[in-house]
């Protein structure tokens, strides 16, 4: 590769580190708006009142201690390691479930700190996801550090596509969202990600909101990087390298769109549906890992 296209790809790279964490979740909630028949809030929105909550101070728990303090700027330290590694892959993808945890860890010991019963709600809720998620997401890593490629005839294309879409059904449930969690409804007891944070304003609200659209970006992104990095759709070589790096931005970007119109018809279903469906998606991807290689 040469220096000029070296250094316009990491400039490429950079804008996206910083820009995309901005929009992406205002482009979710403008496309489930649309597609609900209302206007939305704006694309920005989500910076407008990140923004916001940096103006203003936190108002802490009587009852709280030093994880109230620390927790939100860790899970942001989190979130923003686990953004680099997708974008500039500067440490293997296998790093990533450990920062999950830690970010998860953060948001767990903040609910708990309080020690409300929202926040215990809320914190057991998001245990139980990250135990059938967790899973899931190292095994897709194992195949994304693989150098298996999914070939193009009908049956290696339908794999390749069945296995990305049960990613995506991991990934849903790492986020909290649609059939796992439905953060429209507002409601304290049906909610897991905004239960934990009900105690949180100001500046710690600002840390908690913003590594949560940090993380959004970085696992919609390591998808699309895992469906271009392991198809034959591109030539070896610096050419189909460097079209794989510059399709990263509007293929995440359509994957926030498809995450909208997913919020948008799609309900959230019983806890006690959780574990099996995970159980299953775990064991599909398996197989469909092993047909992939096979093929």
């Amino acid at each position: 590769m040469s220096t000029i296209t070296f250094l316009l790809l990491t400039f490429y790279q950079i804008i996206i580190f910083v820009g995309l964490p901005i929009i992406l979740g205002g482009i979710v909630r403008k496309v489930r708006a649309r597609a609900q028949g209302r206007k939305g809030p704006k694309i920005m929105q989500v910076y407008y009142e990140i923004r916001k909550y940096f103006t203003k101070a936190p108002i802490d728990n009587p009852n709280s201690g030093i994880f109230a303090e620390l927790s939100p700027v860790v899970a942001l330290y989190s979130a923003i390691i686990i953004w680099s590694i997708v974008i500039f892959e500067w440490a293997p993808f296998i790093l990533i479930p450990f920062f999950l945890a830690l970010y998860r860890f953060c948001f767990v010991s903040f609910a708990m700190e309080s020690g409300t019963s929202f926040g215990g709600l809320g914190s057991g809720r998001e245990i139980l996801l990250s135990v059938m998620a967790e899973p899931t997401i190292i095994l897709m890593i194992l195949v994304a550090q693989s150098h298996i490629e999914i070939s193009m005839t009908p049956v290696g294309s339908f794999i390749g596509i069945l296995f990305l879409a049960l990613s995506f059904v991991a990934i849903l449930a790492e986020l909290a969202k649609p059939p796992f969690d439905d953060p429209r409804t507002h409601l304290e007891l049906t909610m897991v990600h905004e239960a934990m944070i009900l105690e949180a304003s100001g500046k710690t609200m600002g840390f908690f909101e913003f590594a949560s659209q940090i993380k959004l970006s970085g696992l919609l992104a390591f998808l699309i990087k895992l469906a271009l990095e392991h198809s034959k759709l591109f030539p070896s070589g610096e050419y189909g390298n460097l079209s794989k790096e510059l399709l990263v931005l509007p293929g995440t970007v359509g994957l926030a769109i498809l995450l909208g119109l997913w919020e948008a018809n799609s309900v959230r279903r019983k806890w006690s549906w959780v574990p099996e469906f995970m159980g299953l998606c775990f064991l599909a991807i398996l197989i469909l890992g092993t047909l992939v290689k096979l093929a």
